[in-house]
């Protein structure tokens, strides 16, 4: 790029604005921060959700809970 000279890239230059036109080249540059607005507000959308609750799950090793015996229910204290 440095053999270039200054002519060089004022031709260049004025080769794309003939081909794509000002208005076009606005258009798309306009376009193009849109997505990048679009991209950044897509990855703070995901640093703001909350992070999901953890599953509950069920301990099948776990001794169960002690529960009310005959004997119990049916004895009255007199």
């Amino acid at each position: 790029m440095g053999s270039f000279s200054i002519w060089h890239w004022i031709v260049v230059i004025a080769v794309v604005l003939l081909l794509f036109g000002r208005g076009k080249i606005s258009d798309l540059m306009g376009d193009v921060a849109g997505g990048i607005k679009a991209f950044k507000k897509g990855m703070k959308e995901d640093e703001d959700e909350k992070p999901a609750e953890p599953v509950k799950t069920i301990d099948h090793n776990a001794s169960p809970a002690p529960t009310a015996t005959r004997s119990d229910v049916g004895s009255k204290a007199v």
